[in-house]
């Protein structure tokens, strides 16, 4: 099950995003912006982060940031970061990496037109 509490403080979050969607997929509870995936908060209490993949070397520096892996030793790729607990503990904490996540969701859905 994934963390409730965090999902409860995206919810709030994204209240005002416009069309948001919950989707139990990649292991927990993924948050759809506009049709595209931004986050998911996965079981193991990590949040998974759809990323630029250009800024996957600079947001890996994070504390609390790692690359994100599908099971054990499959990686993502660059467009996926996974954010351990204590990296989303404070509102701060949690709005830059939703702040990250909806960054490039506003950029891939004008891409797309």
């Amino acid at each position: 099950m994934p963390d409730w509490e965090l999902a409860d403080r995206i919810r709030y979050a994204l209240a005002t995003q416009g069309a948001v969607r919950e989707k139990k997929m990649f292991g927990g509870l993924s948050f759809m912006v506009n049709g595209k995936m931004v986050v998911s908060v996965r079981r193991d209490g990590d949040l998974l982060v759809r990323i630029d993949p250009r800024r996957s070397g600079e947001l890996l520096a994070v504390s609390g940031a790692r690359p994100a892996e599908m099971g054990a030793d499959r990686p993502m790729g660059d467009g996926w970061i996974s954010v351990g607990p204590e990296a989303t503990a404070t509102g701060e904490g949690l709005s830059f990496w939703l702040g990250v996540a909806l960054e490039y969701n506003a950029r891939i859905r004008n891409e797309d037109g």
